[in-house]
C-alpha cells in the first residue's frame, strides 16, 4: 500500500505534544506508527462513540499525531442506550460501533451513511468470512472492529463443581451472588437458550416463558449491571456472571481463580463494526479514523489492550498458537454458537414490555 506524505498543519503541531506519551507507550511496546496519512478532508475533529472498555485508547492519540485530525471519544454500555442516543438527535457522533443486530435495526431505519471503501484500503484485509454479513449484505453500511463470544465467568474457589450451563445462573446455592446483563437482548436470549429456543424467536409464548424465567432468577440476582461486570468478578464481589469472552480473558490474567466457559446448550457469537451515522459532519475523517483502527499495528495493539478476537488476517496470522487454541478467542467449534439477527418491530417492543415488567 503506497503512504501519502503527510501535511503538517498548525492543529498536528498542537496536537503533538499531547499524544507524544502515547506513541512512545505504543512505540516501546512495538507498535510502529511511522507511516503517515494525509489530511486532506479538511476536518479537524472526529467523534467516535464506542463500547466501555473496548479500545487501547492510546490509538486515538497515535491517530491524532498521523493524521491531525482531533478524536473525540465517548462510551456507551448497550447496543440500546446507543440506539436511544442517535435516535435522539442529540450527539452526533462520525463513528459508532454498534453489534451486528442493531446495524441491521440502523440499516433498516435509515440511519446510516454508506461507506466509501476507497478511503478505507485497509478493509482489504478483513477475513472474507467478515465481509456481506447478514445484516449488512450488500457490505455497503460497516467495516468489522472485533468479534467475540458470550459465556460465563464464574469463581473456582466458590462453585460446588466447574460451571457448563447457563442453569447455574438460575442454582439457588448462589442466591445473591450471581450478576446478570443489564440489556432485554442478551438477559432474555440466556433464558431463551438454557430453555432451548433461538435467540432470534419471534414465538410470543417462548418469550414469555423466558421472561417468567428471568422473574424465578430475579430474587437470586445481586445486580443487573454491564462494565461493573469486569470490576466486580475481578475482585471477587460475586461468584458468577455472563459475559464477553475478551474481557473474561482480561479478568483471568489479573485473578487466576477465574474461569470461563461457552455453556453446553450453546452462546452467542457477536460482530462489533464501524459504521457512520446519517448527519456526521465529517465522513471523509470518519473513513480515515476506520482505515487507521483496520491497519496491522492499530488491530495487533487493541487485540492486546481488550482480548477479543480480530476479524483482520495480518493481525490474526501474527497471534501466538496458544492464543489461537485457547478455545475462548478463537473457538474451534462454532455448531452451538448463533449470531443475533434484528428482529421485527412488533418483537422489539414485546423485548421492551417485559423488560422494563422484570426490572419493575
Amino acid at each position: 500500500m503506497k503512504k501519502p506524505i503527510i501535511i503538517l498543519t498548525a492543529l498536528c503541531l498542537l496536537l503533538a505534544g499531547c499524544a507524544d506519551g502515547a506513541m512512545r507507550r505504543l512505540a516501546d511496546a512495538g507498535y510502529d506508527f511511522g507511516y503517515t496519512v494525509e489530511n486532506n478532508t479538511g476536518s479537524t475533529v472526529v467523534n467516535v462513540y464506542n463500547w466501555g472498555e473496548y479500545m487501547d485508547e492510546d490509538l486515538n492519540k497515535a491517530f491524532e499525531s498521523v493524521t491531525g485530525i482531533k478524536v473525540n471519544y465517548d462510551t456507551f454500555q448497550t447496543n440500546e442506550m446507543l440506539y436511544s442516543t442517535l435516535k435522539s438527535g442529540g450527539s452526533s457522533y462520525d463513528v459508532v460501533i454498534p453489534s451486528d443486530y442493531m446495524i441491521g435495526r440502523l440499516i433498516e431505519e435509515d440511519m446510516l451513511l454508506p461507506l466509501d471503501f476507497g478511503n478505507i484500503p485497509n478493509f482489504e484485509n478483513v477475513d472474507p468470512k467478515f465481509k456481506n454479513p447478514e445484516y449488512d449484505p450488500q457490505n455497503l453500511f460497516s467495516a468489522p472492529y472485533m468479534w467475540g463470544t458470550v459465556g460465563i465467568i464464574y469463581d473456582t474457589t466458590r462453585v460446588a463443581s466447574p460451571i457448563e450451563s447457563w442453569g447455574a445462573l438460575f442454582d439457588e446455592r448462589y442466591g445473591g451472588e450471581i450478576l446478570m446483563f443489564d440489556n432485554s437482548r442478551d438477559a432474555i436470549g440466556i433464558a431463551l437458550k438454557l430453555l432451548g429456543y433461538s435467540y432470534n424467536t419471534i414465538n410470543e409464548a417462548e418469550l414469555r416463558e423466558a421472561y417468567d424465567l428471568l422473574a424465578e432468577q430475579k430474587p437470586l440476582v445481586q445486580a443487573y449491571v454491564m462494565d461493573q461486570i469486569f470490576d466486580k468478578m475481578e475482585n471477587g464481589e460475586a461468584i458468577l456472571a455472563p459475559y464477553y469472552a475478551g474481557d473474561a480473558i482480561m479478568m483471568m490474567e489479573s485473578n487466576e481463580d477465574l474461569a470461563f466457559v461457552i455453556p453446553s446448550e450453546g452462546s452467542n457469537i457477536f460482530t462489533d463494526a464501524f459504521v457512520i451515522p446519517k448527519g456526521a459532519a465529517n465522513k471523509a475523517a470518519a473513513e480515515m479514523y476506520i482505515d487507521f483502527m483496520c491497519s496491522y499495528n492499530a488491530g495487533s495493539a487493541n487485540v492486546a489492550a481488550v482480548g477479543y478476537s480480530t476479524p483482520l488476517l495480518d493481525v490474526y496470522a501474527g497471534l501466538d498458537a496458544s492464543v489461537k487454541n485457547d478455545g475462548v478467542s478463537y473457538p474451534q467449534d462454532f455448531t452451538l454458537l448463533e449470531a443475533y439477527a434484528n428482529m421485527p418491530r412488533e418483537t422489539r417492543d414485546l423485548y421492551d414490555r417485559l423488560w422494563t415488567d422484570l426490572l419493575r
